[in-house]
Parts: structure tokens; sequence; C-alpha cells
């Protein structure tokens, strides 16, 4: 019925007139045998079309209510970092997917395949985008990304001030990152280790720039858009906290002359409160903020009363659990201190005559006593070399040298779970052996360790012959299909500024964002009741 007259076309009026003729032929002689069958065959055929028209009627409104839910499921999968931002999409190898899918988005291919990402659940593939979502997308603007990150606007000392920058008689709070060059230098050697939050910092920094610019140092020309900067801490979904911390346990932990406490320990004091006066830590009890202790020993004062924070660490060894656990935390991999290899120049199996590498130090604590053990038993074996070594007198280019020459690089706890010497054997392409029963890896959910890394047991490894026979028994086949591997995942372990699509500050990154979905979900539970908690 519409506008008072009958709709003949709507199915409901087609099945009254069809029972309305029933009825009126009742009341009528019945025809011959012959024209029964013609009339039941017409019945059939309207029956079958009412049905028909009842279905497409149907079909054609779910058709209707599809373009949303597409729209949901397309915003869903570009902002699930679990599906983004890991392996192989390469937007400069000229796929031709390359002009619709987001800078973060892998080629998805079997579980197996060499640069694949194994995840958990199903992979959803992203619709194209139209021509204006695309454009939108490129900007990388907030509502784009990941991660909306809100610095904290520390004075110099807590961050790039400990690399020379003091920000006096700058016309902005923050070093100038438009030319990569210019930016602030962090200091080499073992410093660099850790060097995590300055990575992080640069990179965050350089998503306020605008996109678009050809010039050989324009850092914003192939920024991922993972992690953007926002400076309305309403919007954001991330509170960054830019201290360098591992920089000044390395460089403040000393006392001075005249000093009764390190520069260490009052920076690590002002920072607890200046955080315990902000509206943003109280609020939430500090759950949404993220803090870079990467160094074991950095913020050994603060990191308790800190704790409900988000932590970027090295492995757990110096932290108890109720401190750190990977429920909340993020392990991020050292900075590699040894060349990278490319994949053209990477030694093959014939080229890498050693079959076990270690060099550092031999006499460690707790977990690490297994290399005292090790040396004992490895020590006069002709392919192997096992011996002390540290930085000093052309340490890390003997370690270069080493490591590129071995089929496997031993990585054996110390006096912490993890080290350097790990991501060293990485970008060297030498399979890593890990003996380190507590050890925790960075990215774990996402990469899968077994493919290009052997793990033994402590206890195993102690026993005579065991490490040995382990390894020479791993034909040269099996070691190229991990070497292979080893070339494809190089590069998530690698720092740079301008940082890239993949590499290890992306990979951390895009690690903050999927803890933030539990953490997010957290917080939104508990304010479910925040209007009539505060009026009750």
């Amino acid at each position: 019925m519409q506008n008072g007259e009958l709709n003949f076309e709507s199915p409901a009026c087609c099945l009254a007139a069809w029972w309305w003729w029933r009825l009126e032929r009742k009341m009528q002689p019945l025809p011959p045998p012959e024209h029964r069958r013609v009339l039941r065959f017409v019945v059939f055929m309207a029956v079958s079309l009412l049905a028909l028209s009842c279905w497409a009627l149907v079909n054609s409104r779910i058709n209707v209510a599809m373009p949303y839910s597409a729209f949901v499921m397309r915003d869903v999968v570009h902002k699930t970092p679990a599906l983004t931002g890991l392996e192989d999409w390469h937007p400069a190898a000229g796929d031709p997917a390359s002009t619709s899918a987001p800078a973060a988005v892998p080629v998805t291919s079997n579980a197996t395949a060499a640069g694949s990402v194994k995840l958990s659940g199903p992979v959803i593939r992203e619709p194209p985008l139209a021509e204006g979502e695309r454009e939108r997308s490129e900007r990388c603007d907030a509502d784009s990304a990941a991660l909306r990150v809100y610095v904290y606007d520390l004075p110099a000392e807590f961050h790039f001030g400990m690399l020379g920058w003091d920000g006096k008689g700058k016309a902005a709070a923050w070093p100038d990152v438009r030319d990569a060059g210019a930016a602030p230098h962090y200091p080499g050697g073992l410093n660099l280790q850790h060097s995590v939050a300055y990575w992080l910092m640069l990179n965050i920094l350089s998503s306020a720039l605008p996109p678009g610019g050809t010039g050989s140092d324009d850092v914003a020309r192939d920024r991922p858009c993972v992690a953007v900067r926002v400076t309305n801490a309403s919007l954001a979904n991330v509170f960054f906290m830019p201290f360098f911390a591992s920089l000044s346990y390395n460089r403040h932990s000393k006392l001075r002359r005249g000093e009764k406490v390190s520069l260490n320990r009052v920076l690590q004091a002002e920072l607890v409160k200046y955080l315990m006066r902000k509206e943003e830590w109280r609020r939430w009890g500090g759950k949404n903020h993220l803090i870079v202790p990467h160094h074991p020993n950095s913020m050994m004062e603060a990191r308790k009363k800190l704790s409900a924070a988000m932590f970027v660490l090295s492995d757990f060894g110096r932290y108890s659990p109720d401190v750190a656990n990977l429920k909340k935390d993020v392990i991020a991999p050292y900075k590699h201190v040894v060349r990278s290899f490319g994949d053209g120049d990477s030694p093959t199996f014939e080229q890498r005559p050693i079959m076990a590498y270690f060099q550092g130090a031999i006499h460690r604590k707790a977990g690490g006593k297994v290399r005292q053990k090790l040396y004992q038993l490895l020590k006069d074996e002709r392919d192997v070399h096992f011996t002390y070594g540290t930085v000093r007198q052309n340490g890390i280019r003997r370690a270069t040298t080493g490591m590129s020459t071995s089929k496997f690089c031993l990585n054996i706890a110390g006096d912490t779970p993890s080290s350097n010497r790990l991501f060293d054997a990485i970008v060297s392409h030498c399979v890593p052996v890990i003996i380190s029963d507590d050890i925790e890896l960075p990215f774990e959910d996402v990469l899968d360790y077994s493919e290009f890394c052997v793990f033994v047991r402590s206890a195993d490894a102690a026993k005579r012959g065991f490490l040995l026979r382990l390894l020479r028994g791993i034909s040269r086949d099996e070691w190229t299909k991990m070497w292979m591997r080893l070339k494809k995942v190089t590069r998530h372990f690698e720092y740079q500024y301008p940082s890239r699509s993949g590499d290890a500050v992306q990979m951390i990154w895009s690690a903050v964002a999927r803890k933030m979905h539990s953490v997010q979900l957290q917080l939104h539970k508990r304010g479910r009741f925040q209007r009539t908690g505060s009026e009750s």
C-alpha cells in the first residue's frame, strides 16, 4: 500500500491475488483432465516466480547495506597493527598493488613463503581504495596512522641536551629534523646498542613534517604511516616520554665532584614528579604511556614507580614480573655494531670456513655460567672460534670479519638473557645459535625465529659433544634455507633515520600498537561507570 493505493508489484499482493483466484476456481465446475494438467503447470510456475521475486527483494536490501560494512572492515584492517607494517611489501619495487595499498600492508602469501609473516588468525585483505581515500592515506595523518602519539615537552637535558643540543635561541622546542644529516648525532661504540629512544624520537618528530618533497634530505618523502605525532593530548592514544634513559645511565651514573646524588638519579626523580602531576597520567594510571629504559640498568630508581607504563626493553633479566612482563611491555632489538651485509655480498656456505663463532666475555654470573662450560668444551676444536674479546683493539672490526666467515654464531646467555651479539649475527647472515633459556625476542608474535635460528637448551649445550653433533648434522641445504631467511628479515633489525617501512623503528611502533589494543580495552571498560560513579 503506497499513498492509499495497492502496490501490485509487491510479493504480498501477488500471493493474495493467487489465493483469491484459487478460491474462485473452487466455486466453478472442474475442467476436463487435460485442462487440469495445464493449470497445475501454470500454478507451479507462478509459485516459482513468487519465490524468486522474494529472494531478489531480500538480496537487494542486503546489498544496499554492504558498502558501510565493507568500509568498516577496510578501516579495521588498515588500523589493526597485527595485519599491517610487516614483511614483504615494497612500494618502490614496481608492484602494481603499491598504488592502492597503504605503506604498511604486506602482500600475503602462504605461511611458509620466504618473507611472509605468520599471523595467529585469518588474514583479511584490504579492498582497493578510491582515489580520494588513496590520497588521504598517502598524507599519513592522524586518522590513517595506527598510533596517535603525544610527546611530552620535557627540557632538553632529558633528551637531545645529552647530545649537545640545548635548544636555547631556537624558535622550536625540538631540533630541526628536516635534514637527516643535521639532526643531533648519537655517540658511537657500545652506547649505540641501547639508542632505541633516540631513533623513535627522531621518527615521531619527523611525522609532523609535510610529505611530498623531492630533496635528498627530505625525510618525509617515503615516511611510513604507523605512528604520527599529535599536539592535542585529547587526540592521543599513546603518551611518549622523551627521556634518553640508557644514555643517562651511561653518562650520568657516576658522581661528579661536589655531587651527593648522580645526575642520572636526579633526572629520574624529576621525571617521576613531572608525571605524577600530569592529568593524563593520573586519569588512567599511566597505562597508555610509553617509556624506553632499554639498557638493563637504566631507570633503576624510577622503574617501579612508573611500572604501570609500557616499557620498551632489551629483556626482563633485571626486572621483577610485577614491574615488567610481556603482557604490557615491548622487547626491542639492540642496535647492531657490526657492518650489515647486503643481499648480494653475503658469503655463502662454502665461503664460511668456521663452523661456530663466539667472541666476548667468558666469565659471567647467573645464567651466563654456561659460557665457561662451553669454553672448556669447544676451545680446542679446529673449526670453532671461541675466545675472549672486547670492543677494544679493533674488537668490532674483528667481530665483523669473524661472523661473516662463520656458518653459526653462538649467542650464549651472559649476565642478562640477551646481548647485542644476536643482532650482530643476524645482520652478518650468520645463523644464530641461541643458548639462553630465559631470553625474550623482539617481535616474536610476528616473526618465527625457528626459521633462521637454532635453539639449544643450556643443559643440553653443556653436555660433551652435544652442540657439535647438532651443528654438524645440519645439512648445507638446511643451512642455506635459514641463511636465505636471514637475508629477508635483516631489515627488521635496522635502526635508521629516515626510517623506512618494516625497519626496527616501524616494527617497534607496530608492536606498541598491538599492545595498545588490550590496554585501550582495559581503559574503556574502566571508564564505563565514570559518570555515575562520580555522582553516587
